[in-house]
């Protein structure tokens, strides 16, 4: 009992994690219906960034954030703005896929160039720290991520759901042209949208650094996870993709507790399966697709 216990902490604490590295991949589909296979690539950028700033500043990783939160937006937006936008609407849907796919490449290549393809960590002095509560340990990193993850999903959400982008964002999710027709200018919507959520990964991308050894070549695990989420919760669905990666978190940790650390990660692939033979449109997307 004590050892599921202890997975559902870990689980929940990572599951938070993966939320907000979701959400970003969410938001992007909900806007423009681009399934953005370079996500997990802009994740392992932004923790190439944190590493390199950490390396020469001995800044807090998480303090870090505040840096590299407008790189990777303005990364992001450059994205949209130069390769997708181009696309023609006919085929965006299909040609975003190789796109984004090629961008991921590319950001690969790059950071082997830059930084070879030996494994990396983010190492402040409390990376092993934990504190006991009843028996049990809470890892010191993990909990500080976790709660930047709600912090953080819970900007997203005063963004979309408080401001005139949200409402502009919300517009456009729900009725491209109409939303045109009110004087929303889609484009700018759509750059702005990509980059916000690519600018989730700076944060993503620090706490990935600093829970996990990372390479260029990280991103493939890395994108095949979010991709189970964002389907399991409902394409377009960013509550949809919070609850969804609580339950993968937690079923990937009780999986590691109860059976072997190895088939943890099989459990993203054996769900995703059941998802799309089961449930296609995921856990939530029959009644919240559109509505972010």
């Amino acid at each position: 009992m004590h050892s599921v216990i202890q997975a559902l902490i870990l689980g929940s604490l990572t599951g938070g994690v993966y939320a907000l590295m979701a959400s970003g991949q969410t938001l992007i589909f909900g806007i423009m219906k681009v399934i953005n296979l370079a996500q997990g690539a802009f994740v392992i950028v932004a923790s190439y960034l944190t590493f390199s700033l950490f390396q020469m500043t001995g800044l807090d990783p998480f303090l870090l954030i505040i840096v590299t939160t407008p790189i990777m937006f303005i990364l992001g937006a450059a994205t949209q703005w130069f390769l997708l936008r181009p696309l023609r609407p006919d085929d965006a849907a299909e040609l975003s896929l190789l796109v984004t796919f090629a961008v991921a490449l590319g950001l690969e290549g790059a950071l082997s160039i830059v930084y070879k393809t030996t494994l990396r960590s983010i190492m402040p002095g409390y990376e092993n720290h934990s504190w006991t509560l009843w028996g049990y340990q809470i890892n010191e990193v993990r909990f500080y991520a976790f709660l930047l993850s709600i912090a953080m999903l819970g900007v997203l959400y005063l963004l979309l759901q408080k401001t005139k982008f949200g409402r502009s964002v919300r517009a456009t999710v729900q009725n491209p042209m109409s939303a045109q027709l009110l004087g929303v200018n889609s484009k700018a919507v759509s750059a702005f949208g990509f980059g916000l959520g690519v600018s989730t990964t700076a944060a993503a991308g620090a706490v990935f650094g600093l829970i996990t050894p990372f390479n260029p070549g990280s991103h493939y695990d890395l994108i095949s996870r979010l991709l189970t989420i964002v389907v399991l919760g409902g394409m377009g669905a960013i509550g949809g993709s919070v609850i969804a990666a609580l339950i993968m978190g937690i079923g990937a940790a009780l999986v590691s507790a109860l059976a072997a650390p190895i088939w943890s990660d099989f459990t993203f692939f054996a769900v995703l399966l059941l998802v799309l033979l089961l449930r296609p449109r995921g856990l939530f997307g029959a009644k919240v697709r559109g509505a972010l």
